[in-house]
């Protein structure tokens, strides 16, 4: 096998035959779920990953244990495909972290120009020890939710630092792996459409049903597009998404 460079990985192949597997970055949140569910369309052999980090919205960590139930009862071919769910204690990065995410202030624009939700080091952990596990798993495929389009402009997010991790990752581990972004270069309408045309409407209902994105972990407050607040930022995107989609 030729030694690995930066240039082996910069333009890897999206559906190569040894693409077999994947492990999907998976909050129980929209995103994540709309990702999961194209995987398993995608994928003979598909694993979640998920992360205790302190979050102030945990509740999303009972959320993404109710999708995968749905997904499993009300998709039986998924299910077939569906394998070993991940969960990994991040406690260190809330630790760290004076953010709106991990402590309990208000959410409000930085001098940075960046919201402090920005996580700093979030993705990069994440997709760090997301490799990590793929490699004891033999899974090429990583699949995350992060989007270009509609978001906060977390630097983590963009297509740039996937690339660069992609490269980083496939040379220190010294293995050939592909960080899929399905969501990146798409809005938040555009995903509920995406959601629809893998799963119809039935994983629409799924995902507003059972899905959690708010940020303050509300499950009280019920809206057409799912549970929230609906003033915090990450309610507010996943609405005008919705809004987009239904065409209100």
């Amino acid at each position: 096998m030729p030694p690995m460079t930066a240039a082996t990985f910069t333009s890897a192949p999206q559906n190569t035959p040894h693409h077999t597997s994947a492990l999907v970055l998976f909050s129980g949140g929209q995103d994540s779920t709309t990702c999961l569910a194209q995987a398993l369309q995608r994928f003979p052999r598909v694993e979640t990953l998920g992360f205790d980090y302190g979050q102030r919205h945990s509740v999303e960590l009972q959320a993404r244990l109710n999708v995968l139930r749905e997904l499993r009862e009300q998709f039986p071919a998924w299910s077939e495909r569906l394998g070993e769910d991940h969960m990994l204690d991040l406690a260190v990065l809330g630790k760290v972290s004076e953010t709106s995410l991990t402590r309990d202030m208000a959410f409000r624009m930085e001098e940075s120009g960046l919201p402090n939700t920005f996580v700093p080091g979030r993705n990069l952990l994440f997709l760090t020890l997301a490799a990590a596990l793929a490699y004891r798993r033999g899974i090429q495929v990583i699949v995350t939710g992060v989007c270009e389009t509609d978001f906060s402009g977390y630097p983590d997010c963009r297509d740039d630092t996937m690339k660069a991790l992609q490269v980083a990752l496939s040379l220190g581990m010294d293995h050939r792996f592909l960080i899929d972004t399905p969501l990146m270069w798409i809005d938040k309408a555009a995903t509920w459409r995406m959601a629809h045309d893998l799963g119809g409407q039935s994983l629409v209902d799924l995902i507003v049903e059972h899905t959690h994105t708010c940020y303050l972990g509300d499950r009280e407050h019920r809206h057409a597009w799912g549970y929230g607040c609906g003033s915090c930022p990450a309610c507010e995107l996943r609405a005008r998404g919705w809004l987009g989609y239904a065409g209100v």
